[in-house]
C-alpha cells in the first residue's frame, strides 16, 4: 500500500467527512443485517402450524433473543397474521433506514474523490513549473503530458472510483460476516477456508495487470511525444514527404497499444465473472452443509439457514466490487508510479536563499565549470566580469556554450565548480524570486500564450497598468501593428502565438521584457531568424531597451553587437579571446576576425 501513500494523504484532509462517511456505512451494514435477519421469525411464522399464541415459537439467532421474545410476546398477545404483518413492516423500515444510510455515505464521499483528483493535478502542474530546465531538455514533452493527463485519468478511474467501496465494502461484508459467525459458528469456519482461496485466485491475475498496465502508459506517453513532434513540424513532414515514415511509426506505436489494451481487457474482465463464478461454489457449499446441520443435527433452524444464505448472497455484489476494485488498484498502480516518478523528481535548483537582491555592481564569474557529470563539461574555467550598466556579447559557433553561460545568471542551471556572484554574493544566496524579477529574458524563439495581447504583454507584471502596457509595446515597435488589431491589446494571440508573424511575435517578447523594467537583460540570438525588415524593428526596440541596462547578449549576427562593451569569443566552453569590436579585428587569424569576415560585416 505505499504506492498509495499519496492518496492515503489527501484523505488525510477530509477526515470529518471520511468519519461521517464511516458511521453512515457501518449504520447502514446494520440496518442490513437486522432486515435479513428478520427473513428467520418470517420464515418460522409462514412454515409453523402451531396455533395463535404457542409460546416460543420464533427461535432466531440471526435477531437474537431479545427480539425474539419480543415477537412471541406480540403473537401471544394479537396472533400469527398481526406479528407476520409486523415483521414486514419492520423490515421495510430497516430497509429504509440502510438506504438513507447509503444515500447519505454516497453524498459524503462524492467531493472526497473529486478533490483527490484536484489535488493530483495540482500537485503535478506545480512540481512542473519548479522543475529545472534541465529536466525539460531531457524528458520527452508528450510523457510529461500524458503523465499529467493520461495517468491522472487512470488514477481517477481505476483507484479514487473505488475508495469508496474500499472503505464500504469490508465494512459491509465484515458486519455480514459477525451476524453469519452469529448465527452458525461451524458453517462460517467452512466459509473462512474457502474464500482465501478466491483471493489467491483473484491476486494473481492483478499482479499480470498490473505490469500490462504500467507497459500501456508508457506506450501512450510515446504516442503522445510522436503526436506532439507531428504537430510541431508539421511544415517539415510534408515540406520532406515524411507523411509516410511517420504514419508507420504511429501505427507501430498504435499496434502495441492495441496488443497490450485487448490483454489488459481481457484480465479484467475475468475479475467478476471469476468472483461470480467462485461465490457460487461457495454457495453450493453452504446450502450442501448448511442444510446438513438443520436436516441431520437440528442444529440450524430453516428460518436462520435462510438468513444465513441471504447474508451471503448480499456480501457476493461487495466481494465482487472489491476484488474488481483489487483489479483496478494494481492497474491505477502502475499509473500512480508513473505520477510519483514525476513528483519525487529532485530539485536539482534549490530555493534556499534568503537574501533579496539589490543590482548595485556588477556580475562576477569566478572560475566557473558547468557540465552534466565530471565527463562532460561544456563551460570550463570562465571568469568573467559584467559591470552593471554595460553590455557583454557571447561569440561562438553552435555548441560552444553561449546559452549554457547566460542561463547560469537567473539560475536556469547552478554551477558544477567555482562561483556566480553579484555584487560580490553568491547568487544561491539571493533568493530566486528575488534575482529572477531582476532579469528579463528575449529569446531567439519568441514563447507567446494562448491569450491577449495584453496578457502575454505583462506576463512578468500581472499588475501592470494599460498605461505600462502601451508604453512598453511602443518601446518595443509593436503599438503600430497592434493598433491595427481589431481588438487592440485584447485581441488574442493564437496557440504560441500563430496569428501573429514571426517579428510581431518577437516585438511583443520584447514588450514583455520591457514592461518588468529589470536591471539585467539576457538576449538570446533574438534577431537571428527575423527577415531584413522585421530585425530592423526589433534591434531598433532592443537598442532602446538596453539603454541603461545590464545587458548579456547571445548572438550569431556579428553587425548586431558591434557596440557592445565587452564581446566574450567562446570556443570548446572555453573564452579564447575578448575585447571590444576592434580589438578583436585586430588579432591575426583570431576567431571573431575570422566569423566576422565570413558575414562579411563591413
Amino acid at each position: 500500500m505505499k504506492k498509495f501513500k499519496r492518496i492515503f494523504k489527501y484523505l488525510g484532509y477530509y477526515k470529518a467527512k471520511l468519519a461521517t462517511y464511516g458511521v453512515l456505512t457501518i449504520l447502514g451494514t446494520v440496518f442490513g443485517v437486522f432486515s435479513l435477519g428478520m427473513l428467520a421469525p418470517f420464515i418460522s411464522l409462514i412454515v409453523s402450524d402451531a396455533d395463535n399464541g404457542a409460546g416460543d415459537l420464533i427461535k432466531s439467532k440471526a435477531v437474537g433473543q431479545n427480539v425474539s421474545d419480543m415477537l412471541n410476546e406480540l403473537m401471544t398477545d394479537h396472533g400469527k397474521i398481526y406479528t407476520l404483518g409486523a415483521v414486514c413492516v419492520l423490515i421495510i423500515i430497516l430497509t429504509l433506514l440502510k438506504n438513507l444510510c447509503i444515500y447519505g455515505s454516497n453524498v459524503m464521499s462524492a467531493p472526497i474523490r473529486s478533490s483527490i483528483v484536484r489535488h493530483l493535478r495540482s500537485d503535478l502542474y506545480q512540481k512542473t513549473l519548479i522543475l529545472p530546465i534541465g529536466f525539460f531538455t531531457e524528458q520527452k514533452k508528450g510523457d510529461i503530458i500524458s503523465r499529467m493527463t493520461n495517468d491522472v485519468a487512470e488514477v481517477d478511474a481505476s483507484v479514487v472510483s473505488t475508495l469508496e467501496g474500499l472503505i464500504k465494502d469490508p465494512l459491509t461484508i465484515l458486519g455480514y460476516l459477525i451476524a453469519m459467525i452469529i448465527i452458525s459458528p461451524l458453517l462460517s469456519i467452512g466459509l473462512f477456508i474457502l474464500l482465501p482461496l478466491t483471493a489467491i485466485l483473484i491476486g494473481r491475475v492483478s499482479r499480470l495487470l498490473k505490469r500490462q498496465s504500467k507497459e500501456m502508459s508508457e506506450q501512450l506517453s510515446v504516442a503522445l511525444s510522436l503526436i506532439d513532434e507531428t504537430l510541431s513540424g508539421m511544415r517539415v513532414v510534408k515540406a520532406f514527404l515524411a507523411e509516410k515514415l511517420l504514419g508507420q511509426k504511429f501505427e507501430k506505436v498504435n499496434d502495441r497499444m492495441f496488443t497490450v489494451r485487448n490483454k489488459m481487457a481481457r484480465r479484467r474482465d475475468l475479475a467478476s465473472p471469476m468472483t461470480e463464478v467462485l461465490g457460487v461454489i461457495v454457495l453450493a457449499a453452504i446450502l450442501f452443509f448448511g442444510g446438513l446441520l438443520a436436516i441431520k443435527y437440528k442444529t440450524l433452524s430453516g428460518g436462520d439457514l435462510l438468513s444465513y444464505i441471504a447474508m451471503f448472497a448480499i456480501i457476493i455484489n461487495p466481494a465482487k466490487s472489491l476484488s474488481t476494485a483489487f483489479f483496478n488498484m494494481q492497474r491505477g498502480g502502475a499509473a500512480l508510479d508513473r505520477i510519483e516518478q514525476l513528483l519525487n523528481t529532485p530539485l536539482v535548483i534549490e530555493d534556499h536563499g534568503k537574501q533579496a537582491l539589490d543590482f548595485k555592481n556588477q556580475i562576477e564569474f569566478k572560475n566557473v565549470s558547468f557540465g552534466y557529470g565530471p565527463d562532460n563539461l561544456i563551460l570550463k574555467n570562465i571568469n568573467l566580469t559584467i559591470p552593471k550598466g554595460k553590455t557583454v556579447a557571447l561569440v561562438g559557433s553552435s555548441g560552444a556554450g553561449k546559452s549554457t553561460l547566460a542561463d547560469l545568471v537567473p539560475r536556469f542551471h547552478d554551477v558544477t565548480s567555482g562561483e556566480l556572484l553579484i555584487d560580490g554574493v553568491n547568487i544561491k544566496d539571493y533568493s530566486l524570486g528575488s534575482l529572477r524579477s531582476h532579469i528579463s529574458i528575449v529569446t531567439q524563439e519568441p514563447i507567446l500564450f494562448n491569450d491577449s495581447i495584453a496578457g502575454n504583454i505583462a506576463l512578468g507584471k500581472t499588475d501592470a497598468t494599460d498605461a505600462e502596457i502601451q508604453e512598453a509595446a511602443k518601446i518595443a515597435n509593436a503599438y503600430q501593428f497592434i493598433e491595427k488589431k481589431e481588438g487592440g491589446l485584447q485581441s488574442n494571440v493564437g496557440d504560441r502565438g500563430g496569428k501573429l508573424s514571426g517579428g510581431e511575435k518577437q516585438r511583443l517578447t520584447i514588450a514583455r521584457a520591457v514592461v518588468k523594467n529589470p536591471p539585467i537583460l539576457i538576449l538570446d540570438e533574438a534577431t537571428s531568424s527575423l527577415d531584413t525588415e522585421s530585425e530592423r524593428l526589433v534591434q531598433d526596440a532592443i537598442n532602446k531597451m538596453m539603454s541603461n541596462r545590464t545587458s548579456l547578449v547571445i548572438a550569431h549576427r556579428l553587425s548586431t553587437i558591434r557596440n557592445a562593451d565587452e564581446i566574450i569569443v567562446l570556443q570548446g566552453g572555453e573564452i579564447r579571446e575578448r575585447g571590444n569590436h576592434d580589438l578583436l579585428m585586430a588579432i591575426p587569424d583570431g576567431i571573431y576576425q575570422r566569423l566576422v569576415k565570413i558575414q562579411a560585416v563591413k
